[in-house]
């Protein structure tokens, strides 16, 4: 009986070996001949890293106007924004260090300061003149103020679309941007990712799903792909959970944007069900948790004498991502840099 045992336990490992082999070859396989990724704008040599960027439109007699995405978010994401803004005026997208498809520079210590002077000298190497009106969702509203506070001279306006707050973390009672468990998931994510095997789960197992988020199908498409051929997505996430942070600190010093032209976009369904269940452990009611995101947003047009509040009913995404939500915002940042432009 002990022998039988022993057997089925050699034969198991025989052929868990044997699974363990095919799989790492057939990703190996995937990483060598499966389609790669394009990058559908243009990658920009900076410094020896090169940053993908997209820039649309002619240049007019209105500002230029340059996106920034969020955290977790990318040139994609902000299809709609860049869509409706190019025919009538110069848009400039890009990804930052080491996000989507852009190169991560060699150094480990970036500063938040780090991120604006690569955009500046970014918007320098592509040729492209201030003044500049910043659009900033999400995380990338408190990009969009640092930047403004190391060179306030080329900036003529700013866009915060449901944008971070310097002090978010401390008043709504959350800890940090990617939560331990998700962490753990990331890590081993970006392995399976290297080693192809994301890739063939997506190719064999898993189904194309194309979200509702009202993105063009192509666009989920390219993350997929892009997703599947490398970790290198999954371990930036992880980064920019540590530098958040910083970030969300250092904006929190800067200026106050006295007369500056400031528009904020308020999302109405900012937390979900479930994140507010989440945080309920902390003492906030899901209420109360709407209620600080509402007057932090408020916070954020009151920087300005020239401040604009829009409330839309939408999520954190869908506000950029629903044609709808985009054509609104789009109206707004056009009568804004037709003022500024008018002015200058």
């Amino acid at each position: 009986m002990k022998l039988t045992l022993n057997i089925f336990k050699f034969v198991g490992k025989l052929i868990a070996g044997i699974v363990l082999l095919l799989l790492l070859f057939l990703g190996l396989c995937y990483r060598i001949f499966s389609p790669k990724p394009v990058p559908p704008g243009e990658l920009v040599n900076i410094n020896g890293t090169y940053i993908h960027v997209r820039a649309e439109g002619e240049k007019k007699s209105l500002p230029t106007i340059i996106i920034e995405a969020g955290a977790h978010s990318n040139t994609d994401m902000l299809h709609w924004l860049a869509e409706g803004l190019k025919n009538n005026t110069r848009v400039l997208r890009y990804d930052r260090d080491g996000k989507w498809f852009s190169e991560s520079s060699n150094d480990d210590q970036k500063s938040p300061e780090f991120y604006a002077h690569q955009l500046h000298e970014l918007l320098e190497k592509t040729g492209e003149k201030p003044p500049y009106i910043l659009v900033g969702h999400s995380m990338g509203g408190p990009y969009s103020r640092i930047f403004r506070d190391l060179y306030p001279n080329e900036v003529a306006g700013i866009v915060f679309i449901d944008s971070s707050h310097p002090e978010q973390w401390k008043r709504l009672a959350q800890k940090e941007l990617v939560p331990k468990g998700q962490a753990k998931f990331l890590k081993v994510g970006s392995v399976l990712a290297d080693l192809g095997l994301v890739g063939i789960y997506n190719k064999t197992l898993s189904k194309a799903v194309h979200e509702g988020d009202g993105l063009p199908k192509e666009i989920h498409e390219r993350a997929r792909l892009l997703t599947s051929n490398s970790g290198d997505v999954y371990r930036m996430f992880l980064r920019e959970n540590k530098l958040t942070n910083q970030v969300l600190m250092r904006a929190g010093r800067t200026k106050k944007l006295d007369s500056l032209p400031v528009l904020v976009f308020t999302a109405t369904e900012q937390y979900k069900d479930s994140q507010k269940q989440k945080y309920r452990k902390d003492g906030i009611s899901p209420e109360k948790q709407v209620q600080l995101w509402f007057d932090m947003q408020k916070e954020l047009k009151e920087l300005s004498t020239k401040g604009k509040q829009i409330i839309i009913n939408a999520s954190h995404g869908t506000i950029i991502t629903k044609k709808e939500n985009a054509d609104v915002i789009n109206k707004e940042i056009l009568s804004l840099s037709e003022k500024i432009g008018n002015k200058n």
